[in-house]
C-alpha cells in the first residue's frame, strides 16, 4: 500500500499501480463519475495513470482548468480523426486545446466551408458513439519518424525532427487513428458527448507568414450539453454585442489601413475616453497619487538597462535620432523611474505614487490585432508605487480597496489571479519569493479568495491580475498589481532611511483600466453600446414635432448644457415616430419630445431608453434626476 495526499489535507492509503481513476472512484462514486485528469505532485496526468509512490494527488473535473482541457484536447484529436475518415488527403498540422475550446490545424487542397464542418461534426458524432479507447504509446525518434512518413504526415515528421534529442516521443491512438501527441488526453472518446465546431480562419504554420498558410477549424467541447447551449447563445449575443460593429454604428471610433491596431477616436469616443479618465483622475487625485508624463522616444540603452530589452524587443519599435538609436516605450516604467532619480528622497517622502495616462507602442502581429481589444498603440492607465519594504502590506491593501471601488462602479463582478515567476524572469530566488509572499499576504488580508497562475508573473517580478466578469458572463483581464525589486536594484534607486544611510525602495506597478482603448471596447460590449448616462455620449435626445416648436426647442437645449447635461436636438422635417426609432438605435439615454402641449405647459415629454414613455415632467426636476444619475455614477436609467 501507498500513501495518497489529497488537496484537502486528508490522507488514505491506496494499493500501489492503483489507476488514478480508480483511485476517484474510491473517494467518492460521484467524483469518480465527473474526473478527467489529475495532478500529479503537481503535473497533470490521465486517468488511465498508474501511481507507484507516494504522491499528493489533485482529481480534476471540468469544473478545472486542466480538467477543461483534458477534454477539449481529446475533442480536437476526435476532430482530426473525423477529418481524416471523410478526407484522407489532408495533412495534419497541430490541434491544442485553448481557453472556451480547441482548434486543429490543417493542410487540405480545398477550402473548409460551413456545409463540410457539419458533414465533419456529424462524423465527430459516429467516432464518439464508437467510443474508442485512447491508447497512449512511445516510439524512439528514428521509429517516429518513419511511422509518421508511413502516414504521409509531414508537419509531423518536422515536429519530431525539432524536438530536443532527450524528449519523449508519444504518439495516441484511437481506433484507426494516430496522432503525436504528449497529452494527458481522457480514456475514451466516449466521454466527449458536448461539443460543436465553430468557425474557420487561416493561420501560418507556427505562426511565421514565411511558411505556408494553413486552414484552421475552431471548436468547443463541454461536459453537458446545457452548458455548451448556454455557451454558444453567450457567443450568439456576443456577435450583437461586438464592439466593432457598435463603434461604428454609434460613432465612436475607427481603424483604418493606413495604421492597422491604431485605432481613431471620433468625437463621441472621445467624449467616453475623456469622461473615463477624468473619473481615473478624481480617484487617484483624493488617493495620494501624483499625475506624471513621461516622452514616448526614449533611448534605447534605457530599454537594456531596465531589462526589458532582453526579454520584449520583438515587441518594440525603434528609430534613429541625430545617429542614436531610441525606442518608442512598449511600457511606462522606466520613465517614472527617471522621475524618481530626479531627486534625492528621503523616508519622510514615502509611499510616493506616481500616475500616468501613458501612450505606449507594441508590435501585434497583424492576425492578432482586434478592434480595440488588440492594438499597436494604446494608453495604459499606469501608475508606480516606491515604498520602502515594511509598507508594501498597507499600500497593496489600499490598491486592492482602490481596485475594487473603481470596478463597483461599472458593476463589475472580478476574480483575482496569482502570477509567479517565469522562466524569463530576472532576479534572486529571495527576491521573487519575498515578492510573491507579500502579494499573497496581501490578499489574504483583504479577504480575497485567488487561483494560482504559476510561471504566468512579469519578468521583473510576480502580480495580482483582476479579471472583470460582464454583463453576458465573459471575463476580461484588466487591472494588475505588480511587485518589483529587480528595477529599483538595476536602476540604483535609493532613498534616505532614519539612519541616515541609502536603503533600496520597493516599486509596485499596477493599472486599473489596463489599456483605456480595451476598457472601452470591453464597455461597448458589456452595456451593448447603451451606456450609463454619466457615460453616454449624448446624454439627452430633443426632438420637435413641427417647426413652430424650434423656439422652445432652442432654448430647452441652451438650458440643459448650462446643467452640464451633453444634448443634441433633432429637428428633421420627420415623422416623430422615426426620430424615436433614431435615438433609440444611437442608444441615447432619454428623448424629450416637444409638441404644442409641452410648449402650452411649460413642460416637456420624456421617454426612457429602457423603459420607454415616463410621461409629463417639469424642466428643472427632470434637469436633477439626470444630474443625479450622473453625478452619483447610476449604473442604469430608471
Amino acid at each position: 500500500m501507498i500513501k495518497i495526499f489529497l488537496k484537502d489535507g486528508k490522507t488514505i492509503e491506496v494499493e500501489k499501480g492503483s489507476k488514478v481513476a480508480e483511485i476517484a472512484s474510491k473517494l467518492s462514486i460521484s467524483l469518480g463519475k465527473k474526473a478527467l485528469g489529475a495532478k500529479l505532485n503537481g503535473k497533470v496526468v490521465e486517468l488511465m495513470q498508474a501511481v507507484d509512490e507516494e504522491c499528493k494527488l489533485e482529481i480534476l473535473t471540468f469544473e478545472d482548468d486542466e480538467g477543461k482541457k483534458i477534454l477539449r484536447h481529446t475533442a480536437s484529436h476526435i476532430l482530426a480523426q473525423a477529418v481524416k475518415r471523410l478526407y484522407p488527403d489532408v495533412k495534419l498540422a497541430i490541434g491544442p486545446s485553448i481557453d472556451n475550446g480547441f482548434y486543429y490545424d490543417l493542410d487540405a487542397e480545398f477550402s473548409f466551408t460551413p456545409e463540410l464542418l457539419e458533414k465533419i461534426e456529424a462524423e465527430m458524432k459516429k467516432i464518439v458513439k464508437e467510443n474508442e479507447k485512447l491508447e497512449r504509446f512511445e516510439l524512439p525518434r528514428d521509429e517516429a519518424i518513419k511511422l509518421m512518413k508511413e502516414k504521409d504526415e509531414p508537419y509531423k515528421v518536422k515536429l519530431i525532427e525539432d524536438l530536443p534529442e532527450d524528449e519523449v516521443i508519444s504518439f495516441y491512438k484511437q481506433g484507426d487513428f494516430i496522432d503525436l501527441c504528449a497529452g494527458p488526453h481522457l480514456p475514451s472518446t466516449g466521454k466527449v458527448k458536448a461539443f460543436k465546431l465553430l468557425s474557420i480562419a487561416g493561420a501560418y504554420w507556427r505562426g511565421n507568414e514565411k511558411n505556408k498558410m494553413l486552414q484552421r477549424i475552431y471548436g468547443t467541447a463541454f461536459e453537458k450539453k446545457k452548458d455548451l447551449e448556454d455557451y454558444l447563445n453567450m457567443m450568439e449575443e456576443a456577435k450583437k454585442r461586438d464592439h466593432r460593429k457598435l463603434g461604428k454604428q454609434l460613432d465612436l471610433f475607427s481603424i483604418h489601413e493606413e495604421g492597422p491596431g491604431f485605432p481613431f477616436f471620433h468625437p463621441k469616443g472621445m467624449i467616453i475616453r475623456n469622461t473615463l479618465q477624468q473619473y481615473w483622475r478624481e480617484v487617484h487625485r483624493k488617493a495620494g497619487y501624483d499625475e506624471i508624463m513621461t516622452p514616448i522616444i526614449l533611448n534605447e540603452k534605457l530599454w537594456h538597462e531596465s531589462g526589458h530589452w532582453d526579454h520584449y524587443k520583438d515587441n518594440m519599435y525603434f528609430t534613429k535620432i541625430d545617429d542614436e538609436d531610441y525606442a518608442i516605450k512598449p511600457m511606462n516604467c522606466p520613465g517614472s523611474i527617471l522621475v524618481y532619480k530626479n531627486k534625492i528622497h528621503s523616508y519622510r517622502d514615502f509611499p510616493i505614487r506616481y500616475g500616468e495616462m501613458g501612450i505606449v507602442h507594441r508590435h501585434e502581429k497583424s492576425g492578432a490585432l482586434h478592434g480595440l481589444m488588440r492594438v499597436r498603440c494604446f494608453t495604459q492607465d499606469d501608475a508606480h508605487i516606491f515604498v520602502t519594504k515594511d509598507m508594501i502590506k498597507d499600500e497593496l491593501l489600499k490598491v486592492i480597496k482602490l481596485i475594487d471601488n473603481f470596478y463597483r462602479v461599472f458593476g463589475f463582478e472580478y476574480f483575482v489571479e496569482l502570477s509567479t515567476r517565469p522562466d524569463d524572469s530576472m532576479g534572486s530566488d529571495e527576491d521573487w519569493n519575498a515578492a510573491t509572499e507579500g502579494l499573497k499576504s496581501a490578499l489574504e488580508a483583504a479577504g480575497l479568495s485567488y487561483k494560482v497562475n504559476e510561471g504566468d508573473g512579469a519578468f521583473y517580478g510576480p502580480k495580482i491580475d483582476f479579471h472583470l466578469r460582464d454583463s453576458i458572463g465573459r471575463t476580461w483581464q484588466c487591472g494588475t498589481v505588480q511587485l518589483d525589486f529587480q528595477m529599483p536594484e538595476r536602476f540604483d534607486l535609493t532613498y534616505i532611511g532614519s539612519d541616515g544611510e541609502k536603503h533600496r525602495p520597493v516599486m509596485l506597478h499596477r493599472v486599473v483600466f489596463g489599456s483605456i482603448e480595451r476598457f472601452i471596447g470591453i464597455l461597448i460590449e458589456n452595456y451593448a453600446g447603451a451606456f450609463p448616462v454619466w457615460l453616454a455620449p449624448v446624454q439627452v435626445e430633443v426632438m420637435n414635432i413641427t417647426d413652430s416648436h424650434l423656439d422652445y426647442v432652442s432654448n430647452l437645449v441652451d438650458k440643459l448644457k448650462e446643467n452640464d447635461i451633453r444634448v443634441e436636438s433633432d429637428l428633421r422635417n420627420e415623422k416623430i415616430g422615426y426620430k424615436i426609432r433614431e435615438a433609440q438605435m444611437q442608444k441615447v439615454p432619454y428623448m424629450i419630445v416637444i409638441g404644442d402641449k409641452e410648449v402650452n405647459e411649460g413642460n416637456i415629454s420624456v421617454r426612457s431608453r429602457k423603459d420607454g414613455d415616463l410621461g409629463t415632467f417639469a424642466i428643472d426636476d427632470f434637469i436633477s434626476k439626470v444630474k443625479e444619475e450622473i453625478d452619483t455614477k447610476a449604473k442604469d436609467i430608471m
